[in-house]
């Protein structure tokens, strides 16, 4: 977890609700959470080359809508594992 910037506090015992049309996004963004490019500075983002193949073992039938929403779910764990860079 350190090298991403993360602790334990990040993200145990929390409970996320997660809306019903976000869903599919989601599972992916599970099934990907292994799959970050990292450099010097740490993750800069998840790999989308893989992306075709979990859409498509999650059934996903709406990719470009599951593209956006796991595009503000990476922003959004980027900006936390960054939290200590930006702070």
């Amino acid at each position: 977890m350190a090298p991403y910037g993360l602790t334990p506090d990040d993200y145990d015992d929390k409970i996320v609700d997660v809306w019903p049309d976000v869903w599919p996004a989601f599972r992916v963004f599970q099934a990907v959470s292994t799959q970050w490019r990292t450099s010097m500075g740490g993750a800069t983002g998840l790999d989308y080359n893989v992306l075709p193949w979990v859409m498509r073992i999650h059934t996903v039938d709406d990719e470009a809508t599951a593209l956006s929403d796991l595009q503000i779910m990476e922003r959004t764990a980027l900006k936390i594992m960054h939290k200590e860079r930006a702070g």
